[in-house]
């Protein structure tokens, strides 16, 4: 456990680094920080945030995480949260992708204050409709010298390239088109010369980062200067430059200039990004320089790597977003997964959802690759699984719908009122699903884990004892007769059909003497009580631990007799779904396939050879007068027979 800084938590200061487990409400008093910690956690003003995903592939768990961090910052402060099509890139567009685009957000219930569809002030949202405004302030920039056109073949430029790669230098353009006067570079331009549109670099600048602060751009050693300056003298081709494409041949604006344009023209304050994105940063800084405008706040967050330290690739099918809703994984349940990873908090659960979300994140973002663990996704599904149920929320109809539906595939629904006993079937299986919640996972998995429940007969394999260890202070385990069980099973089910219900089942179990039907003696158990433990006699700890050992024999028993040994609710509420008749008649099947099995068991055996031998005693002593006090006849041993 560690420290926090004294006045951040409401009472005590103490968080677990491991479970994140704290010991107060509120849990975060962001008032007490100061004022620009706090604003790099919180802005203190609306945030204007956006989304710009490009039509060219489906929406991925990475593209979800950024989509979601942007939401939530925006609905965090009260601002709005943007989405804008990327879509200049026509020649790798995929038809359905927007479409899909939008589906997939609804699905996951991320709504956008502008954009396509709903519309907005500072639309078109798509930037294939934008182009005469990239034009536009792309003249801006030549007209002002910051930028130029340059009327290079692609031929000059691969033969450029070439030379510096096979001497060893660095690429690069060595600006032979900076130099045409405006008269000659527009002259040119309208006479329809294909040509390129570069910014012109000397020096990239530093920006902040919100996540890893001051970004500084590397400074020419006076070692390197003096390079440049030989370089300069005997490099034929002279000093080169990272001047950077803003609109491409065919018109298009590059993605860089695009970006800028629209982020400043949509007024967007905050940008949340992967940090993949980190070198290309320094660019839009430059740009939002050279057209003399303020950059937004930049957050880059950690990249999502797989177990192996490899990118996870947007191509894999894994991570699409329809590869998790086809499997069932609720929509609360990948926006949880997906805020966790690269986002720290000092809630004391993981388990949240958008509405809480939406009051609680911070800009509090984690440094370095982030490993993604589906083993979590699956633990947050069966959390807000359990979630639905108990508040009874929308989802929960969902889930007993779902389940509804795989029991109409298998068609026996037909099959099933002996079980259901006059029911709805959709309040059947919201009754299962109120008791086995948190086991969760798909509608599928809880399908086939309950398949006892949805079974008018079961097929149950042999039935086996509970396995009892033997205990160093008890010489033997204890054994409990099955006849025992089938009395025991037959006693608590006592119930009438109109108290038949968990809670009552469950005080029959419990208040059972599972004692009285141990096999051995309890005074002649040797147990006693470990070092420490309060004194008491050894028959009532010898009472105590029998009957624990039966009461696990005889779950184990119902569980075998009910569900066929298949894990689910527990005992009492598994009673109270199947209800008194089908409960009655299981345990009654069970009886008769373990009778058979229950004479042929160590302990019938001894049984039946103990009352075989008094049997045997009893019949000797009436062969035997003497036994009984009488003469004994002795006549017909002849001369064998014992003298008087």
């Amino acid at each position: 456990m560690r420290s926090l800084r004294s006045g951040i938590l409401a009472r005590r200061s103490w968080v677990c680094i491991q479970c994140r487990r704290i010991s107060s409400t509120p849990l975060f008093n962001y008032g007490r920080l100061p004022p620009r910690e706090r604003e790099a956690i919180i802005p203190s003003r609306p945030a204007r945030t956006r989304f710009a995903p490009s039509p060219t592939g489906y929406l991925h768990l990475g593209s979800l995480r950024t989509a979601l961090f942007n939401y939530l910052l925006a609905k965090r402060t009260g601002g709005q949260f943007l989405l804008r099509l990327e879509d200049t890139d026509q020649k790798r567009t995929i038809p359905d992708a927007e479409k899909r685009l939008y589906k997939d957000l609804d699905w996951a219930g991320l709504n956008w204050d502008e954009g396509p569809v709903v519309g907005g002030p500072y639309g078109p949202y798509r930037q294939s409709e934008r182009t005469h405004i990239y034009r536009k302030h792309a003249d801006y920039l030549i007209h002002e010298g910051h930028a130029y056109r340059c009327f290079c073949s692609a031929e000059r430029l691969h033969t450029h390239a070439n030379y510096r790669n096979e001497a060893g230098l660095p690429p690069g353009y060595d600006r032979k088109c900076a130099g045409l006067s405006r008269g000659e570079s527009e002259e040119r331009a309208a006479k329809g010369e294909s040509h390129v549109v570069r910014l012109k670099v000397d020096r990239y600048p530093d920006y902040e980062d919100i996540v890893y602060g001051t970004i500084k751009q590397d400074r020419p050693s006076r070692k390197s200067r003096n390079l440049e300056s030989f370089q300069d003298a005997y490099d034929p081709i002279g000093r080169v430059y990272d001047d950077p494409i803003l609109v491409k041949s065919d018109g298009h604006p590059t993605y860089h200039m695009a970006n800028v344009v629209d982020d400043h023209l949509m007024r967007i304050t905050h940008v949340v990004r992967g940090t993949e994105w980190m070198s290309s940063t320094p660019l839009h800084v430059a740009l939002y320089g050279a057209f003399g405008w303020k950059p937004p706040r930049f957050a880059h967050v950690p990249l999502l790597v797989d177990q192996n330290g490899q990118k996870l690739s947007k191509r894999n099918a894994d991570i699409d977003l329809s590869h998790f809703r086809d499997q069932g994984v609720f929509p609360a349940t990948l926006l949880n997964f997906a805020v966790l990873l690269g986002w720290s908090h000092y809630q004391k659960s993981d388990l949240f959802s958008l509405v809480q979300l939406e009051k609680c994140f911070t800009l509090k973002f984690t440094k370095g690759d982030t490993k993604v663990a589906f083993e979590k996704l699956w633990y947050l599904q069966k959390g807000h699984a359990q979630r639905f149920v108990v508040g009874n929320e929308p989802e929960f109809q969902g889930m007993i719908v779902a389940v509804l539906e795989l029991l109409k595939s298998t068609k026996t629904t037909k099959k099933l009122s002996p079980i259901l006993q006059g029911r709805p079937i959709s309040q059947y299986i919201a009754h299962l699903l109120k008791a086995d919640s948190s086991a969760y996972t798909t509608a599928f998995e809880f399908f086939t884990r309950n398949l006892s429940f949805f079974t008018p007969r079961l097929d149950r394999p042999k039935y086996k004892p509970a396995s009892t260890p033997t205990s160093t202070s008890s010489p033997r385990p204890m054994r409990i007769p099955i006849s025992c069980l089938h009395t025991a099973a037959a006693a608590i089910t006592l119930v009438p059909g109109e108290h038949w219900d968990a809670e009552i089942l469950k005080a029959n179990i419990a208040s059972y003497d599972g004692a009285s039907a141990i096999e051995a003696p309890l005074e002649g158990r040797n147990m006693h009580p470990p070092d420490g433990a309060e004194t008491e006699t050894d028959p009532a700890r010898a009472r105590r631990a029998a009957d624990k050992e039966f009461k696990k024999q005889l779950y184990h028993y119902l569980r075998w007799a009910l569900s066929a040994g298949a894990p689910g609710p527990s005992i009492p509420e598994t009673m109270g779904i199947l209800g008194r008749d089908v409960t009655l008649l299981r345990l009654d099947e069970a009886r008769k396939l373990t009778q058979e099995a229950g004479a042929r068991s160590p302990v019938a055996e001894r049984l039946v050879r103990d009352k075989q031998r008094e049997k045997a005693e009893a019949n000797k002593s009436n062969r035997n007068p003497s036994a009984a006090g009488e003469k004994k006849d002795t006549s017909w041993m002849g001369s064998l027979a014992p003298r008087k």
